[in-house]
């Protein structure tokens, strides 16, 4: 893991620059005050002098912040003890190697050596860059690992959140199936209208078939679905059940989870009394951006069977899949359910 988090070059390379110039800027100042006095030597020495030690501290600290920051997790593998070691000899020996390769190249490009007073000052200040870059390399490590923790975090999440939303997609309760088939075994005795049924519940299979891999599907696809499953239940139930569906055409492309009207349709059907004396209507209509399914309540004296968990899924595949929830109220002897509907893309 360790070995594979890499701090940014652009950081590395900002960071030696800076500290480059930073270490650079006394001679900067000092050629200033003489362009400004008129002293300066134009036989170009002092600029040559300028331009080699930038570009020489810019390379000495990218190579220390480099070998710390990146370089050096290499030896991850190894134990954290032989790692340290490793580092410590390799920053001494860069440490003692820069310089003398300054000292080499030094005057054969400005064809003055370095004096034995400014090879002492040279040496303070790379030691003292060695110690600032090393506790600025060591907290880029620390920011870089703790961000990918982050991200990885954030990526366990998001599956973990797609996981709970595929579990409570295959959460369908599959009552009205059965209840479909016991309808069909009735219906065996008349060709017509068996066949009409069969292809219903061969289209509402097919449908969950295909939206089992789909977060959000057309209200108008669901719409199609719901006519399927609306006859199902019709068959069973013939006029003592009616939904009615009022929705506006311009609504026809927004977008809900896939089973969300026919979960509520079900769930009026689950949970109230249909009879000659109690019929059951269950309207369907839009109003300001929002699909409602709502039924007069009349409680059934025997409970169906069923978890109860029904709305509390939907809320949660809602939240899950648009940061939304549906809303549930009870008024006026009146169930209503609310859903919000999603801009298409």
């Amino acid at each position: 893991m360790l070995r594979r988090i890499q701090v940014k070059q652009s950081q590395l390379v900002k960071i030696s620059l800076l500290f480059a110039v930073l270490v650079s800027l006394p001679k900067t100042i000092y050629i200033y005050k003489m362009l400004h006095s008129g002293d300066m030597d134009f036989s170009m020495v002092w600029v040559k002098d300028f331009f080699i030690k930038l570009i020489f501290f810019f390379l000495f600290s990218w190579l220390i912040v480099q070998l710390n920051s990146n370089w050096g997790y290499l030896f991850s593998r190894n134990k954290k003890a032989i790692r340290i070691v490793l580092l410590f000899v390799l920053n001494i020996a860069i440490l003692v190697t820069a310089p003398a390769l300054l000292d080499f190249i030094y005057p054969l490009i400005t064809g003055n050596p370095i004096s034995n007073e400014e090879k002492g000052f040279l040496f303070v200040v790379l030691t003292t860059l060695v110690i600032l870059l090393l506790f600025i390399s060591r907290i880029l490590r620390l920011q870089m690992v703790q961000q990918s923790s982050l991200i990885e975090n954030e990526r366990l999440k998001q599956q973990n959140l797609q996981t709970e939303l595929t579990a409570l997609k295959n959460q369908i309760d599959p009552h009205f199936l059965f209840n479909s088939l016991n309808s069909l075994n009735c219906l065996l005795r008349d060709n017509d209208e068996a066949a009409q049924f069969v292809k219903k519940l061969s289209f509402m299979y097919r449908y969950i078939l295909q939206s089992g891999d789909r977060d959000l599907v057309s209200l108008k696809e669901e719409l199609k679905f719901l006519e399927s499953y609306s006859y199902l239940i019709k068959t069973r139930y013939r006029d003592r059940i009616d939904i009615d569906i009022k929705v506006d055409s311009k609504y026809h492309e927004k977008e809900i989870p896939p089973l969300a009207l026919q979960l509520l349709v079900e769930n009026a059907v689950k949970h109230n009394e249909i009879s000659e004396t109690n019929p059951l209507t269950v309207n369907i209509y839009t109003k300001d951006g929002y699909v409602f399914v709502e039924n007069i309540l009349q409680p059934r004296t025997v409970m169906a069977d069923g978890t109860g968990n029904g709305l509390i899924n939907l809320d949660k595949r809602y939240h899950l899949i648009a940061k939304q929830s549906i809303t549930i109220n009870k008024d006026n002897n009146k169930f209503s359910v609310k859903l919000p509907l999603k801009q298409g893309q």
